[in-house]
């Protein structure tokens, strides 16, 4: 009995193609768990948090957050959002200045998100992890609730 290479290797690559397309999109390096560097991370106008953990997943089509903290007064923080890197704007909650975020992919190690409040941009948060993959820096600007300018550098470690 012959066997047919050439038939062999076309049922193996419809079989790895097929595989690729039914597994889950690959995690990426901002996904996981991240806790707040307090030392490290900078916050104009103060109070600074006194902790945030995030968990993230992430992938090339999408981000979900997931943050629970203290805020500088000592009240619990709890922020979600699941977007995809499409520009549109999906619902924010926990956020006293905004209601909405939009999302895109910068580059492999970064994502940058568009706050908004009644459609007006009010914050935008870039977030870049370094190339080892152990901190992740996310750095706030725009206005606050009470409309104070923000300029905040929060350093997360991971977990």
């Amino acid at each position: 009995m012959r066997i047919n290479r050439y038939g062999i290797f076309t049922v193996m690559l419809v079989l790895v193609a097929f595989a690729l397309s039914v597994m889950p999109a690959a995690a990426d390096q901002h996904s996981g768990t991240w806790k707040m560097n307090p030392a490290k991370s900078k916050y104009s106008p103060g109070p600074a948090a006194k902790s945030v953990n995030l968990k993230i997943e992430s992938d090339e089509k999408s981000v979900k957050i997931d943050a629970e903290g203290v805020d500088g007064d000592g009240s619990p923080t709890h922020v979600e959002y699941d977007a995809k890197f499409d520009g549109k704007d999906y619902p924010v909650t926990g956020l006293p200045y905004g209601d909405t975020v939009s999302v895109k992919r910068i580059d492999a190690n970064t994502i940058q998100a568009s706050i908004k409040k009644g459609g007006q941009p009010v914050m935008t948060i870039t977030s870049k992890v370094s190339a080892d993959g152990k901190t992740r820096t996310s750095t706030f600007k725009g206005k606050d609730a009470q409309g104070r300018a923000v300029n905040n550098s929060v350093v997360y470690d991971k977990q």
